[in-house]
């Protein structure tokens, strides 16, 4: 049998010819002898960043190599969350509206995708310090004292920014975050305590959802959520009660029934949400929730698929930091065990209590499928509400921005 790649198995056949050198390729000009702008080098100021890596070992005369692995990671990390702050102030600012002009949602998406392809990225990136061995990290972790991820400013400013609370932050110590920073540093963390924390922003956006409340033309999609829940709940006790089931089945589905009953009173009831946020069960709003939970359910609605996909990423964002948090936490007992951390701290012991629901933001999006019901008793639209909903509005000349 003849080869396949053969021609008649005589001959190979025709190979890609690749376009090598010619004239074509070669007619350009060379701007840097031409004297345009600024060179590559210049322009990204790498005479600064790539001499940026001093290593302490070394001007000690016993340089250890992985040090400078350890001092690049950190580097990139800082750069990356600086363009997270960058691109989350930007987000916050077209959310700082009165009214949010919805031909801007896609740029609030697009904002918040790319937190989320950079915070993927950070997660693997860390893990890049599992190519040092714990010896390897021993023979330099003295240079550092005091130093420590702890003191890293853009951190604690991009966790404000956020919204994480301050009461539900884990001491450092025993004492407050702030305390390892000097008074340049707290008026910055200061300030972002008094700006308002995508959190806050998110939660007045999803209390003026379209549709949520009842007017005098049409009822809100709330009462109408109250309804359809009663009746799935109604058809939950009857399927308990089934007379086809043996009492073990029933007793068992009564319990179904009870629990899945209360969980939805927690939601129907505004005392219960209040006092669930009073106990820092849920940070949202009751309006703001169920602004949320409406989102949800009609998400294939033209004016809810970008809000959609807002929330979307919302929960992204928690949980890679969640996920960033956790590799962390493993890193530092993979390379210290129960050693004290070099800032001072109780090392992993401390970082494993920071990997916990205190600190996702965005919580109450989470817990939002705890109310979801069956599609076949989702409320049907009105047909003024699918027009309300298939329609996107323009109201960037009737915006009323607000100072930050």
């Amino acid at each position: 049998m003849a080869c396949p790649y053969m021609n008649g198995g005589d001959t190979l056949p025709h190979r890609v010819t690749f376009m090598e050198g010619g004239e074509e390729c070669q007619q350009g000009v060379n701007k840097v002898e031409m004297g345009f702008g600024q060179t590559y080098p210049e322009y990204l100021q790498l005479d600064k960043i790539l001499t940026a890596q001093k290593l302490k070992s070394e001007a000690d005369g016993q340089r250890v190599d992985d040090e400078h692995l350890f001092i690049v990671i950190h580097q990139a990390h800082e750069l990356w969350f600086k363009q997270i702050i960058f691109d989350l102030d930007i987000v916050r600012k077209l959310l700082n509206n009165t009214i949010v002009d919805e031909t801007k949602t896609l740029k609030i998406v697009s904002g918040l995708d790319r937190i989320v392809k950079i915070l993927s990225l950070l997660t693997e990136q860390i893990t890049l310090l599992d190519t040092m061995s714990p010896l390897d990290f021993v023979d330099f972790r003295k240079y550092l004292t005091p130093a420590s991820g702890f003191q890293s400013l853009q951190f604690r400013i991009l966790e404000n920014k956020l919204g994480v609370k301050q009461e539900r932050r884990i001491k450092y110590n025993a004492q407050h975050y702030k305390n390892v920073f000097n008074d340049d540093d707290l008026k910055a963390l200061n300030t972002t305590e008094d700006e308002k924390s995508l959190l806050t922003l998110i939660e007045s956006w999803l209390e003026r959802t379209p549709g949520l409340k009842s007017t005098s033309e049409d009822e809100g999609f709330w009462s109408k959520y109250e309804s359809s829940v009663n009746k799935y709940l109604s058809d939950l006790a009857k399927q308990a009660e089934d007379p086809s089931n043996t009492e073990e089945i029933k007793k068992q589905l009564r319990a179904e029934y009870s629990k899945t009953s209360d969980a939805f009173q927690s939601i129907l009831d505004p005392r219960q949400h209040e006092q669930h946020i009073r106990n820092g069960n849920r940070l949202l709003s009751h309006d703001a929730t169920k602004g949320a939970m409406m989102i949800y359910f009609y998400r294939d609605m033209p004016r809810f698929s970008q809000p959609y996909q807002i929330l979307t990423f919302l929960m992204d964002i928690d949980s890679l930091f969640t996920k960033w948090r956790y590799n962390h936490v493993l890193l530092v007992q993979r390379m210290l065990g129960a050693k004290q951390g070099t800032g001072g701290s109780s090392g992993y012991m401390y970082l494993r209590s920071t990997v916990s629901d205190r600190y996702k933001v965005f919580l109450d999006l989470f817990n939002l499928s705890t109310w979801l019901i069956p599609r076949e008793y989702i409320p049907m639209l009105s047909p003024r509400m699918v027009k309300t909903l298939s329609e996107h509005s323009n109201l960037s000349h009737s915006q009323s921005s607000e100072s930050e």
